[in-house]
């Protein structure tokens, strides 16, 4: 049964209820919407309350807003937690369709709509059993202890104890994983080479650096007796995890990895791949409309990229211009500070420009860190938007990944720079938590369409803002552009065509000027985390098209700041609920309001 979002307003299918968790849950939200006296109103509130009181029942959500709840525990991710996960989920979606939404605000039925679309995704994905993946390339189980020790605000001995408790059971957390993934090998749900390649890499770093300096221990420094005890912990405990875990994955699960790259390989994979596509595009867009639409882009852009190389004066081939910028020394740094300074000249000098586009900027700043050691083989080329508080006094986090100088091109700098901080991911973010008018399930970070859809935009605002000094800084933000179209015919030719690596790379070899290293740690991204990738395009070609809406009614009265404001003050949307939203605005501006 489908159970993803009518986002029109019609009522969604669902199944029966089950588990004492849901009748708990449901028991007074069934009592309150069967009274008369009470309005729709107080309904959705009470709803999107009991939601969030279900979402703060999972320690890593929780953590978002409130880390002294997410030191409780790791999540359960167990096939009996994700049954109850379930069971209150379905509950919650059957007293969203009892609503009226023609007794609700506008307001309201943005929420109630987008709140039942996200429950029927988590649903399909729990009803998939995904968490037989448990790790897609660089990003998996392994990376959470750290990702967390990493985001600790500890002010205290409480703090600090509360930690080491919590350390305390990585080992259950892993073994819970094992489990999924030893499910997975039984129902030939398993991960291809290049995907283990990276999580063994990974796993190999972390085992490898010195107790006393495991990033684990790092917010303990201040506490020495609890310091020596998270020591010992990791020593008699969460190391051996590691190393049995690493054993498990180099050794059975390898033997057990599935020869294709795609995920229509597995059992019921094509149906996976669709119901991941619409939970990342937020859209109906099918595989094969994906792909052509990827392949148009890239025929776009492609025409984009022969004006400007023009424009320099080269005379060669593209073959010898992409020669030309991937081997003169002239766009690579010579240090890994001296990266990290471009990054931070780029981002100041787009700072200079952002009030004449946007006239509601975040409070919270941003600082530009490397990637963790650990981490930096295998990982993408830069990530913004992560982490920070404002009120809590932490900055946001733009991360740049500072390994294999000679392959971090300076001329994708400005693009990148754009995409990851300001006005990109970390405006967008910032914008979000400090927006007092937003619903918490509004503020996550679950929509990739709509998060990576304004950052790609970003970059190709860049080029209004003229941020792009020269030819090759332009020439860099449509590479940058052309990798993302690249992703929609890359991922969909891999998962649903067939195709093998060696076609799967040749769409950026021949179309983009990414160094070798950074093609081979997408694809792994790509294989590992199938579909993700396509909503970049998607997202950024719908808000494209929603301004283009706009300017077209408008005329000279367009606002290109109360058009940025307007998006960004969504916080998170479907695709179809913010061109419904930007529809209601414009009408609003035609007649005057």
């Amino acid at each position: 049964m489908r159970l993803s979002p009518s986002l029109d307003g019609r009522p969604w299918p669902v199944g029966a209820r089950a588990g004492r968790l849901a009748r708990a849950l449901a028991i007074a939200g069934a009592a309150w919407l069967a009274c008369g006296s009470v309005s729709a109103q107080s309904a959705i509130a009470e709803i999107v309350a009991q939601y969030e009181r279900f979402s703060a029942d999972h320690p890593m959500e929780a953590g978002r807003s409130d880390p002294a709840r997410a030191r409780a525990g790791w999540p359960d991710e167990t096939l009996e937690g994700m049954a109850r996960r379930r069971a209150a989920l379905l509950d919650l979606a059957e007293q969203l369709d009892r609503l009226d939404d023609a007794a609700l605000t506008e307001a309201e039925r943005t929420d109630r709509r987008y709140l039942r679309a996200l429950i029927g995704w988590r649903i399909e994905g729990i009803d998939s059993d995904e968490r037989r993946f448990a790790f897609v390339a660089h990003e998996g189980f392994y990376n959470t202890p750290y990702a967390v020790a990493r985001g600790l605000d500890i002010r205290s001995q409480a703090d600090a104890r509360a930690w080491v408790q919590r350390m305390r059971g990585i080992t259950r957390y892993f073994a819970e994983q094992r489990a999924n993934l030893e499910r997975g090998v039984a129902t030939g749900w398993t991960n291809p080479a290049p995907v283990i390649d990276v999580a063994v890499a990974i796993l190999r770093k972390q085992i490898a650096v010195p107790i006393a300096d495991d990033p684990m221990l790092g917010a303990l420094k201040a506490y020495p007796a609890l310091l020596a005890e998270a020591q010992a912990l990791i020593s008699s405990d969460i190391r051996p995890a590691q190393v049995a875990m690493l054993a498990y994955i180099d050794g059975p699960y390898r033997a057990a990895a599935r020869k294709e790259l795609g995920i229509a390989a597995v059992p019921g994979g094509r149906a996976y791949y669709d119901f991941l596509l619409r939970y990342y595009t937020t859209t109906d867009l099918s595989a094969e409309q994906i792909h052509a639409l990827g392949l148009s882009e890239v025929e776009r852009i492609r025409g984009e990229m022969d004006k400007v190389i023009a424009a320099t004066g080269f005379t060669g081939s593209f073959a010898e211009w992409l020669h030309f910028l991937r081997t003169d020394p002239r766009f690579y740094a010579t240090s890994r500070e001296g990266l990290i300074e471009k990054y931070a000249a780029a981002s100041k000098r787009i700072d200079g420009v952002l009030p004449r586009y946007f006239s509601i900027l975040p409070r919270q700043p941003f600082t530009i860190v490397p990637v963790p050691p650990e981490l930096e083989e295998g990982y993408t080329t830069a990530r913004g938007g992560g982490g920070g508080d404002f009120a809590k006094g932490f900055a946001g986090t733009f991360v740049v990944n500072t390994s294999h100088l000679d392959q971090r091109p300076l001329y994708e700098v400005p693009a990148l720079s754009l995409h990851e901080a300001a006005p990109g991911h970390h405006t967008h973010g910032a914008l979000t938590n400090e927006n007092p008018a937003l619903p918490s399930f509004r503020r996550s970070r679950d929509l990739l369409a709509f998060r990576e859809g304004w950052a790609l935009y970003a970059e190709r605002l860049g080029h209004e803002m003229g941020v792009y000094r020269d030819g090759y800084e332009a020439f860099g933000s449509l590479s940058t552009e052309m990798w993302r179209a690249c992703r929609m015919v890359v991922d969909t030719g891999i998962h649903v065509m067939g195709w093998d690596y060696a076609r799967a790379r040749r769409c950026f070899e021949e179309n983009t000027a990414l160094a070798d290293i950074n093609i081979d740690s997408e694809l792994a991204r790509y294989i590992g985390a199938p579909a993700g990738a396509v909503a970049y395009k998607v997202g950024e070609l719908r808000i494209i098209a929603m301004r283009a809406r706009a300017e077209k009614a408008l005329g000279a009265r367009f606002d290109i700041r109360a058009f940025h404001d307007l998006i960004l003050a969504q916080g998170q949307l479907p695709m179809t609920l913010l061109e419904q939203t930007v529809d209601r605005w414009i009408a609003q501006q035609v007649a005057g309001r």
